[in-house]
């Protein structure tokens, strides 16, 4: 079994506990996350995130087994990574590596992490379109985070796969990224809407399943009178599934832009992603205040676009890991800083819950 292998697995059995841990024991003290756990929880997330870069600083080559000069230099160039190997000194070449990916890592993750608030937006909107009572917030999150993971992982490893057989397609997914931003600019103030009628996943559904006709407390299939049902919380849970796919799209081409060591793409996604459900709750207390993030990722998803696009001439230029690092903090401590002092009230779409919505049918 190689080494990538076995820190892979070592790392998924890592993530496996974690969830375990908060399905098993932290989702029945409550089941309504408040603004002041959903910050105690969003800070233990970062921090471990903090713990795995400070890690990779000092046994980052641990990932790919890295015991030689000649191994060394042959996974950075796998990878491109922007490291000068110092033939007579394997150790001072080998924490200059660790030291890259490192920052690699942390790069990733910040861009990772930012892109998720627009992803925690539309998941927002389809639990207030669905009526979802705000108890069952936190059971359709985990078992999305789970989903989310899975396809991460297919997403990662097959883009890496493409970028190493065809890596004209950097250029395909630069002008993506591009397209993304400037519509995300364009579209920022349009009022989003879902209609739960019409949505692509509950026709299908009602076509060629079961579908009980309203919520079951937080479950996902009934029995009723014999016949097994799904309910539209399994209905809301495979939306919001389907809206992680949509967003995966642009953020990992965007990772792939800071590193091409699919690990590490990984390894970014993932801590970003388990962060994802308590950040939900922490924004929900303070969304109206946002008023020019949307325009800060943006920029962002622009800047990933034109570095992917122009990455030869940047590298010629030395434009290295920490340049986009500082560019990245800049855009979106510019928008956060500009929406704190200028924030707008919005429209309080938090649901209101009235029992009789559990009679529409889906």
């Amino acid at each position: 079994m190689s080494s990538e292998l076995i820190f892979l697995l070592g790392f998924l059995l890592f993530i496996g506990l974690l969830l375990a841990f908060d399905l098993g024991l932290l989702s029945k003290k409550t089941e309504n996350i408040s603004l002041k756990q959903a910050g105690v929880m969003s800070f233990a997330v970062v921090a471990l995130a903090m713990v795995f870069y400070f890690f990779l600083l000092t046994y980052g080559h641990l990932i790919h087994g890295i015991g030689n000069i000649a191994e060394l230099k042959s996974v950075i160039l796998k990878h491109h990574q922007p490291v000068k190997v110092i033939d007579s000194d394997f150790q001072s070449s080998l924490d200059l590596y660790n030291q890259n990916l490192g920052l690699e890592f942390l790069t990733g993750y910040v861009v990772e992490y930012a892109l998720s608030v627009d992803n925690i937006f539309v998941i927002m909107l389809i639990f207030t379109s669905f009526n979802v009572v705000q108890k069952n917030y936190h059971r359709v999150l985990f078992w999305g985070i789970l989903g989310a993971i899975a396809m991460r992982f297919a997403f990662i490893f097959l883009g890496a796969a493409l970028i190493t057989k065809f890596e004209w397609i950097l250029y395909v997914f630069g002008a993506f990224l591009i397209f993304t931003g400037v519509k995300m600019f364009i579209d920022r103030n349009k009022e989003e809407t879902i209609d739960t009628h019409h949505h692509p996943v509950v026709k299908f559904a009602n076509k060629y399943f079961k579908v009980h006709n309203h919520f079951v407390g937080d479950k996902f299939w009934v029995v009723i009178n014999g016949v097994r049902k799904i309910t539209p919380l399994l209905l809301v849970l495979v939306i919001v599934e389907f809206t992680d796919l949509i967003f995966a799209v642009d953020s990992i081409p965007a990772i792939f832009s800071v590193t091409k060591d699919p690990y590490i793409v990984f390894f970014s996604n993932i801590f970003a992603i388990i962060g994802l459900r308590s950040m939900f709750f922490l924004l929900a207390g303070v969304i109206d205040k946002l008023r020019y993030l949307k325009i800060g990722l943006a920029a962002l998803l622009t800047f990933i676009g034109l570095k992917m696009i122009l990455h030869s001439q940047m590298d010629a230029l030395g434009f290295k890991t920490t340049h986009s690092l500082l560019i990245i903090i800049v855009i979106l401590g510019s928008s956060i800083v500009a929406s704190l002092l200028n924030p707008v009230k919005i429209k309080d779409r938090k649901l209101k819950y009235d029992p009789g919505d559990e009679d529409r049918r889906y």
